[in-house]
């Protein structure tokens, strides 16, 4: 059983309306193996929440939480995952304009498929993540994120957009390490997946932007690998041995010996299998 809710800072669920009703309805559905919301007039308000509960815990889910969202698959390791919304200034420059801002919406959750579940893919990726884990892998973290400002966060490294020659409010958003020499990524599956290719998009605003030639990606097995990387706006590949691991962190980060001060990653894809 899958449910969905809008909440309020409180716990509240909220209500909206539609075209043709005459009173509101509460904002929340309930589906055995999916569920939606729907809302002709229904705006956000800084500190709503949005609610799914799985009945049972290790679920994967195909979800969409507004239509400037891909669809996506996450694993949710509990029975609550939160994604919350915020209305300050730096988290509206991180996002599109009309993200969580029109009064029409349409979300939803839905178990995922075996085929979606057992492919080959880039297991990284999730437009959905946030600063904050709230219950939905992957996760992207680090040990520092410029100016703690929202276009800089880590989780912009795992959101499917490779837009690099410029930097910035969207879509230029990218992880920014403050000129930190011992900055590191990790991204967390939240379970093991087996993994054997690594894609990197550096930042590529030059001149304004640096760059690194040679990182380090360890893995939670403790093993590690190193990549030379070229001052390219392309993503660059890198095939290695397979291994099951339940996260992997991009680390010692060498920047070239150039002007500018800031290498930047704007994504950073892991392929591979769940083994689960």
């Amino acid at each position: 059983m899958l449910k969905l809710g809008i909440r309020d800072k409180f716990g509240n669920i909220k209500k909206g309306i539609n075209d043709y009703e005459e009173e509101k309805h509460s904002l929340e559905s309930m589906g055995e193996n999916f569920c939606y919301i729907a809302s002709q007039d229904f705006v956000y308000e800084d500190g709503d929440e949005i609610e799914v509960f799985v009945e049972k815990k290790n679920q994967f889910l195909m979800v969409k939480l507004d239509e400037s969202m891909d669809s996506t698959i996450v694993f949710i390791p509990d029975h609550i995952w939160k994604y919350k919304i915020k209305m300050e200034q730096t988290s509206k420059e991180a996002i599109p304009d009309n993200r969580f801002t029109n009064k029409r919406h349409y979300l939803y959750v839905r178990n995922a498929t075996n085929e979606e579940i057992n492919r080959y893919q880039n297991w990284a990726l999730n437009p959905h993540d946030q600063k904050d884990f709230l219950g939905a892998f992957p996760h992207a973290s680090a040990n520092v994120e410029t100016r703690n400002d929202a276009t800089f966060f880590a989780c912009n490294a795992i959101n499917g957009i490779h837009a690099n020659n410029s930097h910035g409010s969207y879509p230029y958003q990218s992880w920014g390490i403050n000129q930190q020499s011992d900055a590191t990524l990790t991204i967390d599956f939240g379970r093991p997946v087996e993994v054997d290719k690594v894609s990197i998009t550096i930042r590529a605003d030059f001149p304004h932007d640096s760059y690194w030639t040679e990182v380090t990606m360890l893995f939670s097995d403790e093993s590690s690998e190193r990549f030379r990387l070229q001052k390219t706006k392309n993503p660059q590949s890198f095939v290695f041995k397979k291994r099951t691991v339940t996260y992997v962190q991009l680390t010692k980060l060498v920047k070239a010996n150039d002007v500018s001060p800031f290498p930047a990653l704007t994504e950073l894809e892991v392929y591979g299998l769940n083994r689960i």
